[in-house]
């Protein structure tokens, strides 16, 4: 009789997050993610019948916009503001990096 080895593997890691999870990893209180999400600032990538899943990225930009309230007593509302400019600082520096390469 012979031996099968098996090689174990473990799931891929989900580019989604769940509701639990993402207040866990963000510490931000369930009021504000959902003030939040009716600014239409944080929306879900999905909905499913009774779950809320957020993307990865929405992590960090929660988190950033915490700190940035936390740290300069602003409210939520002038945080997301913040938040928006500096990612589109981010991108339209990475676009300029792009196109100095070319």
């Amino acid at each position: 009789m012979a031996i099968k080895t098996v090689t174990a593997c473990s799931p891929a890691a989900s580019a989604l997050v769940a509701w639990t999870e993402f207040l866990e990893q963000t510490g931000t209180p369930v009021e504000r993610v959902r003030e939040l999400m009716e600014l239409g600032w944080l929306e879900p990538a999905s909905r499913a019948t009774h779950a809320v899943f957020f993307r990865r990225s929405d992590i960090y930009r929660t988190r950033k916009l915490t700190r940035l309230c936390e740290d300069f007593e602003m409210p939520c509302v002038a945080g997301t503001i913040i938040v928006d400019l500096l990612d589109r600082i981010a991108d339209l520096e990475t676009r300029l990096r792009e196109l100095e390469r070319r």
